[in-house]
Formats: C-alpha cells, sequence, structure tokens
C-alpha cells in the first residue's frame, strides 16, 4: 500500500509510479478534531490495504495520499486545490461539513469524487455538484430521530438546545428543536456558546435558573465533555444528550465521571454487522478499535473502488453516475445506494449511553 502525507510530514511523501491510481483521505490530521481524522486515516489505510491486495482497482495499485485540513474551510481549499493538482481522482472527505462544502467545489471544477464519510450537513448534497456524495445520515433526519425521541421521552419536561454555531452544530440543534416542536414539545431554552470556550458557568447558571431538566448539545465533543464536567460540578443534575460528534471516547477523557448516563445519536453499531467479516480481525491485528467514522471511511473508498471496477474508468463523473445508477454496493455498512443528490437511500438512528468510560447501544 502506498501512503502520503502532506500538511503534516513531508518525510512520508513519496512519487507513486504513473500507473498508479492516486486517491486521498481528506479531514483533521491536526486540531480539535483530529482524533476524528484519526479514524478516517485508520479507516481508508485498511480499506486500500485490503482492495491492493486483491489486485487494486482496474489492474493498477492504489495510492493513499493523506491531508490535513484542520476542519478549517481555508485549509480545507488549499488541500483539495493540492489534490486536484496532483492528479487524485477520488477523495475520502472531508469530517466537517465547513471542509467539505467548500472543498467538494474545487473537486468539482477538477473532475473529482467526493464522499464523505461524515459530513452531514444537508447543504452539502442539497447545494451539491455531480460529486458530492455521503456513506453517513444527514442533520435533518437526525434531528428528527433526537428531536421525536425527546417529545417522546421527555413530554412536560423543561428542555433546552445548546448550539456552537458551526455549520454541523447550528444546523443539527436547528432540526432537533424543529422535530422536536412538531411532535409537541416545546424548548425552554435555545441559544448558542462559542466552540473556543473552556469556561461554561454563566451558561450553566442559566441553565439552572431556568430549571432545565433536558440539555441537547449540538456541537463537538470537546466543549461538551468540559460542559457537562462544569455542570455537574455546579450542582446541574439535568440529562445531557448530544449529536453523532459525541463518538469517540476522547468524551469520557475529557469529562470523566461526570460523562455518566450522558447519551448521543449515531447509527446502528456498524462493529457488529455481519458484512464487517474480516475486516474487523484486519483491524484487531493493528490493536485499531474500528470505532465512529472508520467503518465509514473504510465503505467510502469500498463503492467508490467497485463503482470504478464495474464503471471500467477512474474519472469521476462516469464512477459517480454508476454510483447512483447502480447498486446496492456491498460495505462493510451493509449494502449501500445513493440516490440522485449522493446520499445514502437507507440511514438509521439509536442512542448510544455512556457508562464507567465507554458508550453503548440502548
Amino acid at each position: 500500500m502506498g501512503i502520503s502525507v502532506f500538511a503534516l510530514s513531508a518525510s512520508l511523501l513519496a512519487g507513486p509510479a504513473l500507473a498508479d491510481i492516486q486517491i486521498a483521505v481528506a479531514g483533521p490530521i491536526t486540531g480539535s478534531s483530529a482524533v476524528f481524522g484519526a479514524q478516517m486515516r485508520e479507516g481508508a489505510e485498511q480499506a486500500v490495504a485490503d482492495i491492493n491486495a486483491h489486485g487494486g482497482v482496474l489492474g493498477q495499485k492504489v495510492v493513499l495520499r493523506v491531508a490535513d485540513d484542520a476542519c478549517d474551510p481555508k485549509q480545507a481549499v488549499a488541500v483539495a486545490n493540492r489534490l486536484a493538482e496532483d492528479g487524485v481522482v477520488f477523495v475520502a472527505g472531508h469530517y466537517c461539513s465547513g471542509s467539505s462544502i467548500p472543498a467538494s467545489k474545487v473537486y468539482a471544477e477538477s473532475g473529482v469524487l467526493e464522499i464523505s464519510p461524515a459530513s452531514a450537513s444537508n447543504n452539502f448534497t442539497d447545494g451539491g455538484d455531480w460529486n458530492t456524495f455521503r456513506t453517513c445520515g444527514r442533520d435533518d433526519l437526525q434531528g428528527k430521530f433526537a428531536g421525536r425521541a425527546i417529545a417522546a421521552e421527555f413530554a412536560g419536561k423543561s428542555v433546552a438546545i445548546l448550539h456552537d454555531n458551526t455549520s454541523f452544530g447550528r444546523e443539527v440543534a436547528e432540526e432537533t428543536q424543529h422535530a422536536m416542536n412538531a411532535a409537541g414539545l416545546k424548548e425552554a431554552l435555545f441559544t448558542a456558546y462559542s466552540p473556543e470556550d473552556y469556561d461554561f458557568s454563566a451558561l450553566i447558571s442559566r441553565l439552572k435558573a431556568a430549571r432545565i431538566d433536558v440539555v441537547y448539545i449540538g456541537g463537538f465533543h470537546q466543549s461538551a465533555g468540559l460542559m457537562v464536567r462544569q455542570a455537574r460540578e455546579q450542582g446541574f443534575t439535568g440529562q445531557f444528550l448530544g449529536p453523532s460528534t459525541m463518538q469517540t471516547k476522547e468524551l469520557w477523557k475529557i469529562g470523566g465521571p461526570a460523562i455518566e448516563g450522558f447519551r448521543h445519536a449515531f447509527y446502528p453499531d456498524p462493529r457488529a454487522r455481519p458484512s464487517v467479516g474480516g475486516v474487523a480481525a484486519a483491524f484487531a491485528a493493528r490493536h485499531v478499535d474500528p470505532e465512529g467514522f472508520t467503518l465509514y471511511t473504510y465503505a467510502a473508498i469500498q463503492v467508490w473502488a467497485e463503482a470504478a471496477t464495474r464503471a471500467g474508468t477512474t474519472a469521476g463523473r462516469k464512477v459517480a453516475d454508476t454510483l447512483k445508477a447502480a447498486g446496492p454496493w456491498p460495505s462493510v455498512l451493509g449494502d449501500l445506494s445513493f440516490d440522485a443528490k449522493g446520499d445514502p437511500v437507507s440511514v438509521a438512528y439509536v442512542w448510544y449511553v455512556w457508562h464507567d468510560g465507554t458508550y453503548h447501544p440502548m
């Protein structure tokens, strides 16, 4: 397997042979969301290793580039331009919607197909071009799940919905709010916080003063871990809930025992699917737990490779047309089919609950 990394370590760059097919995984290899970038990288590396072990794509070896956008839109655009200039034909990425959306415009102009394992913003595919796909769900679907579930379980309770003003955080909070309202429960508080904050005392005081019973945090695990820990230290006893960005054991490392009982939404555990098969053993041999978005990245590369094989080319538009027209595509996530926008046709969510340092499906 060939792997090259830029915006991270020039020492890992290697010039592939002309016959090699260059693809990339792009995400936050550094920065506050690096734990998810690591998941994506692990998934991509294993997928490419497995593809090359079975003869590559169209008889050619696949070379993986690893690109760091640090979840920064400007850096993501720079990464996209570099990858396109270097002849990359496919990108598994990015993680943050705020990176995927502007990067996808660069890729579209350059004929590069993009399949994100994690960017959930509706706008990624709603406003996307021919080249935008994802293996994960959308904010509106996740919001409907969370909002309806909150309304059903916590009817008559006082609910606060928070968001961090990021593309993902704000949108998933708004979708949760709309679904919860439609199900008959009106929130007591809907407000923003800054992802740069480290002291949430003022916000926690507002929650306590408003006698909030349930808090939904539309944001990322770093802020959520700090917020929940500080809330418990200040005597707040309400139930905390969050979205799919909490699917990392880093949440407990930040929040400690205060995270006990925290719930977050994610997809049914892909590690338990029969379709994972021998892939799970391959990860285990590398001492990798394919949690979170690891297998979603693996699946992105897996379906791209199969579609390119069926199309008889790695040309982005032809592979994209094949992905939408054909299928379902076998993957570690089960069979995947894509609609006209590039969204997976069938996506489900469940609650996970944290106990003793890890999370389990409820």
